[in-house]
């Protein structure tokens, strides 16, 4: 390819179509179905729809034999499939799935003054709003990579995109739609994936890691009512101190260590090269990147473990609170009740069924004082640990890195989930996987001041032509 050409085709097609394309998606609030159960009646999911694939419709009228398909199953978020056929000099047999979603996270409180999450604002080189890079970036990306094969008439094999709409939620609607879809997507030589995160927006990022999620809702009830804490405490134990003696049993909470040994994996030791390589590229980035308060030191004791606490140890959050009430309006009352919404990431190759029933024997063996303990697992996900690249891949992306950023790939886990990844690892162990995106430093994802980099993001699209070329002539 003329990377000349390919860096021109993008450049000119993001701004004057993809950017503002993504402005007017930033605006639609269309929640993922677990954070607004009346989707369908409040049409945002629609409109999104629409809008994604008004503007796919015009670019695959370019494409020759290309179709698109919004496919909708009864109750379920839709998708959008297109296929473009291989060219005359490409591969018939072969299948590429290129991967991304169009769902969202809620708002979350904390935006800056002149941003918020439905408020589309660019500064400098940033997009910032709710969506743009987690992920409505991808479907525009892919499209544009196979435009890009096509204006210098370079061959790709059969190429699927397929966009979802339930990721935020767990992509609880996908497992249904790929069974449905099952004989169309056949049996993809390469799989590429445009929702993941970079270390920095200095080089391509390739992920190699996912890790898994369990997680649930924790109660501790002491009382039928609250009671003055004059009269009942030193007789009617707390039932805060009894969720944090249960937690204990979980986590260490003097370093933040998980303690049962059964909810670590062994981490592989090309994945503790890797990490090595990513810390010495990202030096203090590592840290430096999250908006720590002031005096706040990070966990781990360098780059190499945070890296790895990051990537492959389990680490629990808490990410909710009930049976507290505000301070302020607080009485001097002994509480009935107190829940934790708990959420545990997994090393990647832990299952999360098996760590769901780690976790439900653990919270509620032997409940402390008698009180009555429930726990509800709400959600639980398998992680994935990408197999290893093919030679020609290899060389395909260290080549298009360069070309694309001037600089070599960097390679590197991530500590959150796409369930897509496990679910396509187990339904096509022979495929290649690329998995890579844009969520790098500050970008933050689900949290408020979100943005796309979108220098970051042309780069990407011109990686991914450049991949798909490579493997329309792959030989080893």
């Amino acid at each position: 390819m003329d990377q000349a050409k390919l860096a021109d085709y993008v450049e000119t097609l993001w701004e004057s179509e993809v950017v503002p394309r993504l402005v007017d998606y930033i605006r639609i609030p269309n929640k993922s179905p677990a954070f607004d159960p009346d989707w369908a009646a409040h049409g945002y999911m629609e409109q999104a729809v629409e809008l994604l694939a008004g503007w796919a419709r015009g670019r695959i009228a370019t494409l020759p034999g290309a179709t698109m398909e919004i496919v909708r199953l009864e109750g379920r978020t839709p998708v959008i499939l297109i296929e473009i056929p291989a060219t005359a000099s490409g591969r018939d047999q072969d299948t590429v799935l290129l991967y991304g979603h169009l769902d969202k996270q809620p708002e979350m409180v904390g935006w800056a003054e002149d941003l918020g999450p439905w408020t589309p604002v660019i500064k400098g080189d940033k997009l910032y709003g709710r969506g743009g890079a987690d992920d409505g970036y991808a479907l525009f990306s892919a499209l544009s990579a196979i435009g890009a094969l096509h204006e210098q008439g370079v061959p790709h094999a059969r190429c699927l995109v397929l966009i979802e709409a339930s990721e935020e939620s767990g992509s609880r609607d996908l497992p249904a739609y790929i069974e449905h879809l099952a004989p169309r997507l056949g049996q993809p030589s390469l799989v590429v994936c445009l929702d993941s995160g970079c270390g920095n927006y200095d080089q391509l990022w390739v992920t190699t890691s996912l890790r898994g999620l369990c997680s649930g809702v924790l109660t501790v009830r002491v009382l039928e009512e609250g009671v003055h804490s004059g009269d009942a405490s030193g007789i009617v134990p707390s039932s805060f101190r009894i969720l944090r003696q249960l937690l204990s049993r979980l986590e260490d909470e003097a370093t933040g260590t998980i303690r049962p040994a059964e909810l670590y994996a062994q981490i592989p030791p090309e994945r503790i090269a890797q990490a090595r390589d990513a810390a010495q590229a990202l030096g203090e980035e590592v840290h430096a990147k999250f908006p720590f308060a002031p005096g706040v030191q990070p966990m781990g004791s360098d780059g190499v473990e945070r890296v790895l606490n990051r990537t492959w140890r389990p680490q629990l959050a808490i990410i909710g609170m009930d049976g507290l009430p505000d301070p302020a309006a607080a009485g001097n009352v002994l509480l009935p009740f107190s829940s934790a919404g708990i959420s545990l990431r997994l090393p990647p190759t832990l299952p999360g069924k098996e760590a769901a029933a780690i976790l439900e024997r653990l919270l509620l063996e032997a409940p402390p004082d008698g009180a009555a303990v429930s726990y509800t697992t709400r959600s639980s996900a398998t992680g994935w640990n990408a197999p290893k690249l093919a030679p020609w891949l290899e060389k395909s992306l260290a080549a298009a890195s360069v070309a694309a950023f001037g600089k070599p790939p960097a390679y590197m886990g991530e500590g959150g989930s796409i369930p897509f990844m496990a679910m396509l690892g187990a339904l096509f162990p022979a495929a290649q996987f690329v998995v890579t995106g844009v969520l790098g430093p500050h970008s933050n994802a689900h949290g408020p001041n979100e943005f796309l980099h979108i220098p970051t993001a042309k780069r990407v699209t011109a990686v991914v032509a450049r991949v798909l070329a490579d493997h329309a002539t792959r030989t080893a």
